[in-house]
């Protein structure tokens, strides 16, 4: 009996054993964890989601992981950007992730209505006041962009750049063996455009291939003929989509598309800005991404080869594109999160970045001694200037009603009716969140 209870008795003993080596192993994260394929705590990758792969962007962003990796060698940093589409291709993977509750564990947005009134009022994002006050950041953004990525009084991502969407460009040979100037108001643009029509010169190049870029040239109007405070009025629904401004705003626009190049609805933004850097078009309207895209590409001189001033009407207003970057809920390494926000919101890392990407820095106190002639101007203009939000590039107004818009205004390029296309603004303004 006794040597039957002692085999019982080791028997016992080895599976306690056995159940406390289980245990121990799964609690530790030892080899079976890993074969499990669960990760260290703090030891996730830091996976940077954004669209940036062209030309000048991609080498900004590069350049901005090289320098985390000096500060944080300890943080494994993945550049998981995904191209084409203008962002279209990148968006639609991000929200599968979100949706899927897998976060990367921080994203490209645009300030304003694409962070806010998606991801902010979705639930998915967390608050970064902390980080602000931590930083020091109070001061060194504009209260308007930090308005722009905050909501009900908390702030949800830090700006790395600004790029000017109203800006005007324009081929400096041309405009001098023509005798003409620049064009500051609609009117001045009018009698430029019917000078260099008589020449048999294409005044206005336009390349909608991708619809963004009619609504581009269309907000620009609208600014234009309402002004900053009537034009942000619009997305409060203050003033409606069919005021008689907006009308007028669509007429004027309907008759600057009757100076655009004829293959207009074939060609992208690239191609456009192409048509003025060989003068085959006098003048393009886009957002400064296309200064990079004159300097590295076409490798044109600013304020030699190609001239710009803000569109018709908005002296002294700045379209405000930026993008930004947050902490998504349920990331299993928030605080690398932040040191990766802290870098990029520093004055070293801005100026890492847009110094390739060709935009300016978000912050205040950049060197402008470091950038071009247009960006010592751009950092000028900016501290000064009333800042509005861009429509097309989605911080204006959330992305159902910009869809809806972008239709309309596709719409009307070919047809050109006026009131069909202020109705479809009307309807399309119920997406607006007042």
């Amino acid at each position: 009996m006794k040597k039957t209870w002692s085999i019982i008795l080791t028997i016992s003993l080895v599976f306690v054993f056995a159940l406390a080596g289980c245990s121990s192993s799964s609690s530790t994260g030892g080899d079976s964890g890993k074969k499990a394929g669960k990760e260290k705590p703090g030891k996730a990758t830091l996976d940077i989601f954004s669209w940036w792969t062209g030309a000048g962007e991609e080498d900004g962003l590069k350049a901005l992981i090289e320098l985390f990796k000096e500060k944080h060698p300890d943080v494994k940093i993945e550049n998981a950007a995904v191209a084409g589409g203008a962002g279209t291709n990148a968006k639609a993977v991000l929200a599968s992730r979100m949706q899927g509750n897998d976060p990367p564990a921080t994203f490209q947005v645009h300030g304003g209505a694409e962070l806010n009134e998606g991801w902010v009022a979705a639930g998915k994002m967390e608050t970064l006041d902390d980080l602000y006050v931590q930083e020091g950041w109070s001061d060194k953004f504009p209260k308007e962009l930090i308005d722009l990525v905050s909501k009900d009084g908390h702030i949800y991502s830090v700006p790395v750049n600004i790029h000017r969407g109203n800006v005007l460009w324009y081929n400096k040979k041309i405009f001098a063996e023509n005798n003409l100037e620049a064009p500051k108001t609609f009117d001045d643009f009018f009698k430029v455009a019917d000078a260099l029509k008589a020449k048999g010169i294409t005044p206005l190049a336009l390349g909608d291939k991708e619809p963004w870029t009619a609504t581009h040239l269309f907000e620009d109007v609208l600014l234009g003929m309402l002004g900053a405070d009537n034009y942000k009025k619009l997305w409060t629904g203050d003033i409606p989509f069919d005021d008689p401004k907006v009308k007028e705003a669509a007429e004027t626009f309907k008759k600057m598309l009757s100076y655009v190049n004829d293959d207009h609805s074939s060609r992208n933004w690239q191609d456009a800005s192409q048509l003025v850097g060989t003068g085959e078009a006098a003048m393009n309207v886009m957002g400064d991404w296309a200064k990079g895209y004159f300097s590295n590409d076409l490798k044109l001189k600013a304020n030699e080869d190609f001239g710009w001033i803000a569109t018709p009407g908005t002296d002294g207003l700045f379209m405000v594109i930026t993008d930004t970057f947050g902490l998504p809920k349920g990331v299993k390494n928030p605080n690398d999160v932040k040191k990766w926000l802290s870098v990029l919101g520093s004055v070293e890392g801005q100026d890492k970045f847009n110094l390739l990407k060709g935009s300016i820095p978000a912050r205040i106190d950049a060197d402008k001694s470091k950038y071009d002639v247009y960006g010592q101007q751009t950092i000028e203009e900016f501290k000064t200037a009333g800042l509005t939000p861009s429509l097309a590039h989605g911080s204006a107004a959330a992305e159902g009603f910009l869809t809806k818009v972008n239709q309309a205004v596709n719409i009307f390029v070919t047809q050109q009716k006026v009131d069909q296309f202020v109705d479809s603004l009307k309807a399309a303004s119920s997406e607006l969140k007042k």
